[in-house]
């Protein structure tokens, strides 16, 4: 049986040396940003230097690998963060005419009302109180897991719920784009 190569900090400088430009490029392509893509090259290259035992000899498609578990939950976190529902209160009105954000505030709380007192609250904790889902499992005594699907559900009844306000005088493509469905 062939000994393991040395994974001593030489190997680890020369597998960054020869591979950390490739994992740049990687998440370049698919991040478009520079500094996203820097980060994530730092990122896999933490991962490689901690799990340095598992890299195999031709790291690069491993290297690869790892960015692409880092990307994929990335991307899961940032569809599991809530978009906040608009606070009430005395803020400027988004659009140019302040009747369209009267309007659009009282749809969405006419829609609110519709929806059972569970789902009134965990849209609340989320999108007026700004909490994460983990700190709103907390609120309600739950998993997070239960409280991401509770979540789910209840922006899903609050789309369907702001149906009829969307097929209103109010443009359905102004609701959407401030994010509250």
């Amino acid at each position: 049986m062939a000994a393991l190569p040395r994974r001593d900090e030489g190997w680890f400088t020369s597998l960054y040396a020869a591979h950390y430009p490739d994992i740049v490029r990687y998440g370049l392509r698919r991040l478009g940003e520079r500094d996203a893509s820097t980060e994530l090259a730092q990122e896999v290259f933490v991962v490689a230097w901690r799990r340095r035992s598992q890299v195999p000899d031709h790291g690069l498609p491993w290297l690869y690998g790892v960015a692409r578990k880092l990307l994929a939950n990335e991307w899961r976190a940032r569809r599991s963060r809530p978009v906040p529902l608009p606070a009430a209160g005395p803020e400027p009105p988004p659009f140019d005419c302040e009747s369209d954000m009267v309007a659009m505030v009282a749809d969405l709380r006419a829609a609110l009302a519709t929806l059972s007192e569970a789902d009134q609250e965990i849209l609340r904790l989320v999108g007026w109180e700004q909490l994460t889902v983990a700190e709103a499992a907390v609120v309600l005594d739950c998993s997070p897991a239960t409280a991401a699907v509770r979540l789910h559900r209840a922006r899903r009844r609050l789309a369907a719920a702001l149906e009829p306000a969307r097929s209103s005088s109010i443009e359905p493509c102004r609701i959407a784009a401030k994010g509250l469905v």
